[in-house]
Order: C-alpha cells, then sequence, then structure tokens
C-alpha cells in the first residue's frame, strides 16, 4: 500500500485521533511528502461549512452586482482565500498528519490562527451581508453587532489577551494530549484558532463596522505587542525537554521521525512564522493608515475649498458686488 493510500484511511480508522496511532504502529504512515499531504480527505463536517460559508458569500456578491453596486474584487478573493487556506490545513493531508507529527500540527496552528483569519478580514462579511439583507434581518444584525456582548467580546484588549495567552494554556498543560487523544476536543481546539484569530485580526485591519475599533497608531502598537509572545512561545518550545503531549508521540514509533528534534522544529516554524506574519501585518496596518489618511487629506481639503466659496460669497453679497457678464453688471455700468 502506498503513502497516499495510507492516508486516506486515517479518516476511516478514527478521523484524525488515534486512528494515526493504528497506521503509525502498522508501519502504513510513512513520512510527509507532497503526495500525501495534498491528498484531499473530503467528508468532514468542516468541508460542508466552508462550502456553504463560500457560496453564500458568491451569492451575495452576484446579488449586490445584479442591483448595480459595485463590490471590490480584492475583497471577494480575499475571503475565498481565506476559507481556501482553512481547507488546506484540514482537508488533505495536513489534517492527518497534525496528529503525528507536531511540526505539521504547528503549521496548521498558524494557518487557521493567523493567516486565514487575516484573509477573512480583508474579505468584509459583515459589510457585505449588511448591503444585500433585507431591512429586519440586518437591523437585527446591527443590533447584534452593537450589543453589550459584541462590544467587549471584539475589544481589542479582549482579543489580545485570548489570542496571546491560550497557546501557552494549550501547549503547557494536559490539554495539548487530550486533543490528540481525543477528536471532539481536536475539531474544538481548531474552531477555537479559528474564532481567536478573527476576533483579533478583524478590529486591526478588517473594513467591517466594529464597535470600539481603536485609531491606527492603537492597532499597530498592539500588533507590535503580540510579536515578542510567539518569539517567547516558540523559543520555549524548542528548549523543553519535555514532549508536548506526553507520551504521544513516543508511543506512534515512527521510524523516520524523532519527536525532540520534531518539537524543536516546530518550535522554530512558530518563532519565525510569526515574526513573518507580524512583519507583514504591520505592513498592511501601515498601509491601510497611509491611505485613512490620505482620504482624510482630502476630506479636509473639500471641506475647505467648500468653506472657501461661501466665504467668498457671502463678501461678494456684503459688499454687493455682482459677478462680470452678467444682466445686473450690465445694469451697473449703464447707470
Amino acid at each position: 500500500m502506498g503513502h497516499v493510500d495510507a492516508l486516506l484511511l486515517v479518516p476511516a480508522v478514527a478521523g484524525t485521533g488515534p486512528g494515526a496511532a493504528i497506521l503509525a504502529h502498522g508501519g502504513e504512515l510513512g513520512p510527509p511528502s507532497a503526495a500525501t499531504l495534498l491528498a484531499p480527505r473530503p467528508g468532514s463536517w468542516l468541508a460542508l461549512a466552508l462550502l456553504a460559508a463560500a457560496a453564500l458569500y458568491c451569492y451575495a456578491w452576484w446579488l449586490l452586482r445584479a442591483r448595480g453596486h459595485r463590490w471590490p474584487v480584492g475583497r471577494g478573493l480575499a475571503f475565498l482565500g481565506g476559507l481556501v487556506a482553512i481547507a488546506a490545513v484540514t482537508l488533505t493531508g495536513v489534517g492527518a498528519y497534525d496528529t503525528t507529527l507536531l511540526s505539521v500540527h504547528m503549521i496548521q496552528h498558524m494557518v487557521l490562527s493567523m493567516i486565514a483569519p487575516i484573509f477573512l478580514a480583508l474579505g468584509a462579511p459583515v459589510t457585505l451581508a449588511l448591503r444585500v439583507l433585507p431591512k429586519k434581518p440586518r437591523d437585527a444584525l446591527s443590533t447584534v453587532l452593537h450589543s453589550r456582548v459584541a462590544r467587549v467580546v471584539a475589544h481589542p484588549l479582549v482579543a489580545y489577551g485570548l489570542f496571546v495567552f491560550t497557546p501557552f494554556a494549550l501547549y503547557f498543560t494536559g490539554l495539548y494530549e487530550l486533543t490528540v487523544r481525543n477528536e471532539l476536543v481536536h475539531e474544538l481546539v481548531h474552531a477555537h484558532f479559528i474564532l481567536v484569530g478573527c476576533l483579533f485580526f478583524w478590529p486591526l485591519i478588517g473594513v467591517d463596522p466594529l464597535p470600539g475599533r481603536w485609531p491606527y497608531p492603537g492597532r499597530a502598537l498592539l500588533m507590535v505587542l503580540s510579536t515578542p509572545f510567539h518569539a517567547v512561545l516558540g523559543l520555549t518550545i524548542m528548549q523543553s525537554t519535555t514532549l508536548l503531549g506526553g507520551d504521544w508521540y513516543p508511543s506512534l514509533n515512527l521510524p523516520w521521525a524523532d519527536p525532540f528534534q520534531d518539537q524543536e522544529l516546530a518550535g522554530g516554524i512558530l518563532w519565525a512564522g510569526g515574526e513573518a506574519v507580524s512583519i507583514t501585518m504591520l505592513a498592511v496596518l501601515v498601509g491601510q493608515w497611509m491611505r485613512a489618511a490620505d482620504r482624510e487629506a482630502r476630506r479636509v481639503d473639500r471641506q475647505l475649498d467648500r468653506e472657501e466659496a461661501e466665504e467668498r460669497a457671502r463678501a461678494e453679497r456684503a459688499e454687493g458686488t455682482i459677478r462680470p457678464g452678467t444682466t445686473e453688471q450690465q445694469e451697473v455700468t449703464t447707470t
């Protein structure tokens, strides 16, 4: 049996949980390769959820265009790209290896909690929904967005705390070992990664109307303050002499993987990946900040032009002057 066939058997044996151990102990699951990592794993409830989200977004996009309104193509591609990123690490061979290699799990962690939420936020699905929904659903959505619960949950400091500290609680308690042994908990952690990532990045770079959004300097500061925690977490994992997940990885008896070396690689991926995403995010924030400043400058210029025109008109009326070329001006000249 080839590696791809063995990989496709993982969900049939026991999903993303102990089924990987069965294959590993049987010697069927080999080292990850392009073929095994890209092999599709359909059938998950997540596949249906992603398809439904993509279908609803595309339908709303089409509906808006049918009404004669424009929706930026970049936003649509960003949202669909976020869904594709989630699928790429959960509905392929990556999802099969995430309980076999900590390094693969760490790649999955970063995509679900950092990369996919950024693209979803840039897609502005809430704004799109507010533009196409009928009045009653639109009013209900607006009420939810401005509710007290939304103000608390979407507060940047609350999202920052969840985003920064929950990974420490996951990896340095018995919770992580539970996730690799229990499929339901494993799926819930995936949902947690996506949700917390959205809560953190949506107020920072998203364009949807959210309560309590900070000005750009505060957003940039929050992004900078999150960077050291990824480095600390990554370095701690790299230097730890205790395996994450307890005896789970040694019990797999993989002849082609050393759990300690793989854990060191996983910490390096988290450290380097976190730095890369943080720098990219800062660049995106600075770009948005500059565009917002440019729009504000143009708005102020237009306002000043209007005020200047109104002042000039008042001055002309006060002095009794009339613009040249009018009938009134000719009558004044004749007199």
